[in-house]
């Protein structure tokens, strides 16, 4: 009997980013982030919910709607310029992790895990309401924290090294699997080979991406910030924030593993897409 029982998402929210964050144009970020005067239509700010026998699995937590209503969320001096010009977000006060669980018929208390793909601040909202869950990150996404100038990078630590939470964290280990080629390294989730993360760093040097397979629902790839949806993906043209060849180099390693597995979803972080994928192939119980 398959461990994965239902694959879902809920959306913490809305946020319009510039152009050049959704697909880079060649351009040094902190030229096009002080010049361009382009806002992107609202994009979701997408949470994975899936159901595991073990419990609820969360892949990243959103965005915290304290963002909108508390003035001093974001830092002031030059980070919080970086953060205004970088993101505008929306949130409903229905739009909270929990009252999203709810939607579905879950209780923020059934989470068990919660992946964050990486640590921007989009990705943690949820964190205050986690404390009972496992939390995991990659090690080298944890280490960024430490680093100089964290917040200018869009790390917000206050907001993530809170007290209380239960941090797992990890480093895809060699993995002999030929069905996840070409990455050669991964995490099994819960050593039974259903939910394994991999590493796709260029976004942040951590990033990590989540393989979901299991009998009776397609693979699937939830990726993060890799992309902004699955046309991009494709043809190679990366975001505008992080190291441009290491996006590629993810990039490329992801597409090769659709081509591999036909008919795979691949499903991004702030995709408008990405509800309609599930909704027409996922929202069932697997092997149903």
């Amino acid at each position: 009997m398959s461990p994965i029982r239902r694959v879902s998402m809920v959306s913490t929210g809305t946020v319009r980013i510039r152009p050049e964050h959704v697909e880079s144009t060649g351009a040094p970020l902190m030229w096009w982030l002080n010049t361009s005067r382009r806002w992107t239509a609202p994009l979701p700010i997408n949470v994975y919910v899936i159901e595991h026998e073990h419990g609820l699995v969360l892949f990243d937590t959103g965005q915290d709607r304290r963002s909108v209503t508390e003035g001093d969320y974001f830092p002031s001096g030059a980070a919080g310029h970086v953060f205004r010009r970088l993101a505008e977000f929306e949130i409903a006060p229905e739009e909270t992790l929990g009252s999203g669980l709810a939607s579905l018929g879950y209780d923020i208390a059934d989470v068990h895990t919660a992946i964050l793909s990486h640590l921007h601040q989009d990705h943690i909202g949820g964190l205050p309401e986690l404390a009972h869950a496992r939390i995991i990150v990659s090690a080298r996404e944890f280490t960024e924290l430490d680093r100089p100038f964290a917040a200018m990078r869009g790390l917000l630590q206050r907001h993530i090294d809170l007290p209380g939470l239960r941090w797992q964290f990890v480093t895809p280990a060699p993995a002999q699997d030929d069905s996840i080629a070409p990455f050669a390294a991964a995490h099994d989730l819960f050593e039974d080979g259903s939910l394994l993360l991999v590493p796709t760093p260029g976004h942040t040097p951590g990033s990590l991406s989540l393989i979901l397979r299991t009998p009776g629902m397609p693979l699937m790839l939830f990726v993060g910030d890799l992309t902004y949806d699955v046309e991009r993906l494709a043809t190679e043209r990366v975001p505008g924030v992080g190291r441009r060849r290491q996006l590629i180099q993810s990039t490329r390693a992801i597409n090769e593993l659709v081509r591999r597995h036909p008919g795979a979803l691949v499903l991004a972080a702030h995709d408008p897409a990405a509800s309609g994928f599930l909704a027409t192939t996922a929202e069932t119980k697997a092997g149903a």
